[in-house]
């Protein structure tokens, strides 16, 4: 029996206090669209496919029941972390746009296989990254430049 593929990653989740402020720095900062508004979740347009949801903590732990299923609870605590591929050309329009809008950079790291890595914090401490290719060796395909 062969063993069935993952196609990729379709959402992640932050957890976030107060949800009117995290959803102006992703919109407004970022540039992501939402796609779903609502006091407990907000879900993005993280480009590719890949949704980006933010829940009001706490307001997930128990089962959602919808009339076509159950959807689990979850919440999470702590600085979470997610990345979000940009092109090589981006990367100093990137460093830019954050600056311009008050964002302090925390860290920015060149790895071995030539990419690069923006580190920065959204407003309840999570750690964003944002990431050309040459990170791993399964991005080689994503484009490099703008």
């Amino acid at each position: 029996m062969t063993r069935p593929r993952i196609a990729g990653v379709l959402e992640t989740a932050l957890y976030v206090e107060d949800m009117a402020r995290s959803v102006a720095f992703f919109r407004d900062v970022l540039g992501l669209s939402a796609m779903l508004e609502g006091e407990r979740l907000t879900a993005f347009d993280a480009g590719h496919g890949a949704v980006l949801l933010i829940f009001a903590r706490g307001q997930s732990i128990a089962d959602v029941v919808t009339p076509r299923g159950t959807i689990p609870g979850h919440d999470g605590h702590g600085p979470l972390h997610m990345a979000l591929a940009i092109s090589a050309g981006d990367y100093e329009p990137w460093r830019a746009r954050l600056t311009a809008h008050g964002v302090t950079i925390t860290q920015e790291v060149t790895w071995p296989a030539g990419g690069r890595s923006l580190y920065f914090n959204d407003p309840d401490g999570h750690v964003l990254e944002l990431a050309t290719p040459g990170l791993w060796k399964n991005d080689a395909d994503r484009p490099s430049s703008g």
